[in-house]
């Protein structure tokens, strides 16, 4: 999913030049189908769940929504592509990665609710009890633009280890992008000392007995989003009621997918009737509804320090938060990204986090039978929480 080539293509496709012919490609599309069904673009992961449910149980269609089956990618670098020349119209992409594509392709696209919160992990081998355990070592990241690196360098910092993109020495860890579905394996035959990356590849790494969970995302940035759902601005502007709809259909989705856990298991499954998927079912479960006695084990190991804060592995709640947004933008100009990412020096937080969203959908969503507090929200203001 994540090779260089995939990074290189997308670094070429957030420029502004780069991003043109697919933009204007884009615009030719919308003038001849104004009324175009949606077009959803996903990749595999549980970060696509709300999508994924919300057309496997029907949802678009109860809200008055054709949608075509939704398309599989195997990289970011296709998603995007297909998402800027037009080709489908609703896809999620990592939060990091909405920034780049706004500020660095200037593309006219907006994030409209949050996919998840939580849901990623930094999984080592079973050898290593410590961030220290792996100086010397690499550990696979999935993008450099992912709250997975972002965290992962925080951490690090912390512990007084420096990162470096090759040979590292004593005090020193490399971080590699990998494909996810390779990290299980590179764990397996000791390439890599950890990974850190989305559901449920942790989980498998558990389930074939090859790793160990150190500390979950979400126990050091609490509630984070990993994933975003993006549409076009011509949408947005041009059939305001159908983007409306949809984010209604997702909304729905994601409550359903927080209350109905085992369900979207089986749905997001291969073993499921659409096969959205290649994941087992028991693995999924494992990620949306693990065991009470599970739990009680990563609060004694430690991978869970703030038990206080009553976290999900995998959690559903669709409102984003000015906070969240502010406080990825500051902690993306901190950490180490591949590649020309100048434009970030011109990026501010506070402005950045209106920019990025239209909160305006989800809002209206959210006011609809009770769903606020079906996701346990009591306004649409939170105070950021990180601690390592």
């Amino acid at each position: 999913m994540y090779t260089r080539r995939d990074f290189m293509k997308l670094s070429a496709l957030f420029t502004a030049s780069a991003a043109l012919p697919l933009l204007q490609a884009c615009g030719k599309n919308a003038a001849m189908q104004p009324d175009a069904p949606l077009a959803i673009g996903y990749l595999p992961i549980v970060d696509a769940a709300p999508l994924l449910v919300a057309h496997g149980k029907g949802l678009f269609e109860q809200h008055g929504v054709a949608a075509a089956k939704p398309m599989l990618f195997r990289s970011w670098a296709g998603l995007v592509e297909a998402f800027l020349s037009g080709q489908v119209n609703l896809i999620h992409v990592l939060s990091p990665m909405s920034v780049w594509m706004r500020y660095g392709s200037r593309a006219p696209v907006h994030a409209l609710m949050w996919n998840h919160v939580c849901g990623s992990a930094l999984t080592v081998r079973p050898d290593v009890n410590a961030l220290a355990d792996l100086q010397g070592q690499t550990v696979a990241i999935p993008f450099w633009y992912s709250i997975h690196n972002i965290i992962v360098q925080q951490m690090l910092r912390q512990a007084g280890l420096a990162v470096v993109e090759k040979n590292p020495q004593a005090g020193q860890v490399r971080l590699t992008v990998m494909p996810p579905s390779d990290m299980v394996a590179a764990l397996a035959a000791k390439q890599i000392g950890g990974f850190i990356v989305a559901e449920p590849f942790n989980a498998l790494a558990e389930a074939k007995g090859v790793g160990k969970i150190l500390r979950f995302s979400g126990d050091i940035w609490r509630d984070h989003a990993c994933c975003l759902s993006m549409m076009h601005d011509h949408d947005i502007q041009s059939r305001p009621q159908w983007v409306q709809n949809v984010i209604n259909a997702l909304v729905d989705a994601a409550a359903f997918a927080k209350h109905h856990r085992s369900e979207t298991a089986e749905l997001l499954a291969k073993q499921g009737i659409r096969h959205y998927t290649p994941h087992d079912a028991k693995v999924l479960r494992a990620v949306l509804q693990p065991e009470p006695i599970v739990w009680q084990k990563y609060e004694r190991t430690g991978a869970i320090r703030h038990a206080d804060w009553q976290q999900r592995r995998v959690d559903f709640q669709p409102f984003p938060f000015q906070s969240y947004s502010e406080l990825l933008v500051k902690l993306l100009k901190e950490t180490h990204l591949a590649g020309v990412n100048t434009f970030l020096n011109d990026v501010q937080p506070e402005k950045a986090a209106r920019e990025l969203f239209d909160t305006r959908f989800v809002e209206r969503a959210l006011q609809r039978d009770g769903l606020m507090s079906s996701f346990g929200l009591q306004s649409l203001q939170r105070q950021k929480t990180f601690a390592l």
